[in-house]
């Protein structure tokens, strides 16, 4: 039997009893020029043979931060421009 999608994107292993990892969908709201850096990111990890999804670039991007310390974790949120929170309206 194929293995869910759910299942494929979160790692599981059909070998041995462990429960793959919970996914969680959210969605969020971020400039077009840092989206746009999305697709500078993944064109560049084509160039080493490593195609990428968004959500692991995003994924990536976390584990960077997490490895910061607390003050340079506190200089990259600072140089980044503040954005209006909730969804834009409709036109």
């Amino acid at each position: 039997m194929a293995k869910s999608r759910k299942t494929r994107e979160a790692g599981g292993s059909d070998a041995g009893n462990a429960a793959p990892a919970r996914l969680v969908r959210d969605s969020f709201t971020m400039p077009a020029d840092d989206f746009a850096l999305v697709a500078v990111l993944k064109g560049r990890a084509l160039q080493v043979q490593r195609p990428a999804k968004k959500s692991e670039l995003l994924r990536a991007g976390l584990h960077a931060l997490a490895a910061l310390s607390p003050q340079a974790l506190a200089d990259a949120l600072d140089a980044l421009a503040p954005v209006k929170a909730g969804r834009p309206k409709k036109k």
